[in-house]
């Protein structure tokens, strides 16, 4: 496959989608933030503020350096902070990840797939118009369909429910490894190795 592994160069750059501060810490529509505080442990770094919009934290993973990124801006508008980070890190759309919750898949899932539409995720829209391109890679971390007639909206912004939150740091350390299999062995592999499951 053309595009197998994330970027040309030793950098990848890993963007989680959520929204900033401590009213969503905890939402589903966080999830990406959360993969990539396991991701920023892992790789010895710390998030500082960064004048991509983002916060950024430098290190490695997998033998290969990994910029991580959280927007500070909400999710609708969090492709400004990634493609700001990207052109600073000198890394092209081919070399980004993006971390993000996904209604279509069953809770606690983990999908990764190059390129295709948004499926109505906002985030995932403004990261393809920043970007001017939807070839990037995507770590898609299943949330569910919302209960009953719960519309998708009030759904995302809510906190994981307790069940869920049984399996959730095991689902988030599960999402990590999806993370550091596809900047380590490429698209393919980390698909046999995690689509099984």
């Amino acid at each position: 496959m053309e595009h197998d592994l994330p970027g040309t160069g030793e950098q990848v750059l890993l963007a989680g989608l959520g929204n900033p501060g401590p009213r969503y810490v905890a939402n589903r529509h966080n999830i990406g933030f959360l993969v990539l505080d396991e991701l920023a442990e892992r790789a010895g770094g710390r998030f500082k503020a960064h004048r991509s919009g983002a916060e950024v934290c430098e290190g490695r993973l997998a033998g290969r350096r990994v910029v991580l990124a959280k927007p500070r801006s909400f999710m609708n508008l969090s492709g400004g902070a990634v493609v700001g980070a990207a052109r600073f890190y000198k890394i092209d759309p081919d070399g980004v990840v993006v971390v993000h919750d996904e209604l279509d898949l069953p809770y606690g899932s983990v999908r990764l797939k190059f390129g295709g539409g948004a499926g109505g995720h906002n985030g995932l829209r403004s990261v393809a118009k920043s970007l001017g391109t939807q070839d990037y890679y995507r770590v898609r971390f299943g949330i569910g369909r919302p209960p009953g007639r719960m519309a998708p909206a009030d759904y995302v912004l809510k906190d994981f429910s307790a069940t869920e939150r049984r399996e959730l740091a095991l689902n988030i350390d599960l999402c990590a490894d999806a993370v550091e299999a596809l900047v380590a062995k490429g698209l393919t592999a980390a698909q046999n190795e995690f689509h099984s499951r």
